[in-house]
């Protein structure tokens, strides 16, 4: 692909990605506010942009081996571990923003639990196994990410077990 095509691909794909959590986001503000067909215009019109945004990644070649995939998902959550996650958190302690340090402390906590997960996942993968998962439970405040029982309460933010989500 030219390189020209493949940034505006790229940027279509990061756009579209936003649309699609932004959309969500906003359907569940609709839903607290009782608007349940204003929230499913929401959820539909979500999913037409995560229909995009997969389509650009296809094109851009980003969906490979579910090995390739889970080295490629390791990699990004180490590098916002390792850089992404700790720049931001300077930034935000210098300028005094207690509500972007707040949200960058709960994915930094996230994510190492998912760095965990994809490599203990894709080394089940390279011996040709799929893994034996138990429930999953998420934090729907933090994103804290167990699997197993979910906690009587979020050891990151405190959230109590009942508002767990359950995958």
């Amino acid at each position: 692909m030219k390189k020209m095509t493949e940034k505006n691909l790229s940027a279509a794909f990061a756009g579209e990605s936003q649309a699609h959590m932004r959309y969500l986001a906003f359907a569940d503000k609709a839903e607290q506010e009782g608007l349940r067909d204003v929230a499913r215009l929401f959820r539909a019109i979500a999913f037409a942009e995560r229909v995009h945004a997969t389509n650009h990644l296809k094109a851009l070649g980003g969906i490979k081996s579910t090995r390739e995939n889970l080295q490629a998902a390791y990699e990004g959550e180490n590098f916002e571990i390792e850089e992404m996650y700790p720049a931001y958190k300077a930034v935000a302690e210098l300028q005094n923003e207690k509500g972007a340090l707040r949200s960058i402390n709960f994915a930094l906590s996230a994510e190492k639990i998912h760095r965990t997960l994809y490599n203990e996942t894709k080394e089940k993968v390279e011996k040709r196994e799929d893994v034996k998962l138990e429930k999953i439970y998420i934090c729907p405040v933090c994103g804290y990410t167990v699997v197993g029982e979910a906690p009587d309460k979020c050891p990151v933010c405190g959230t109590s077990k009942s508002k767990f989500e359950e995958f």
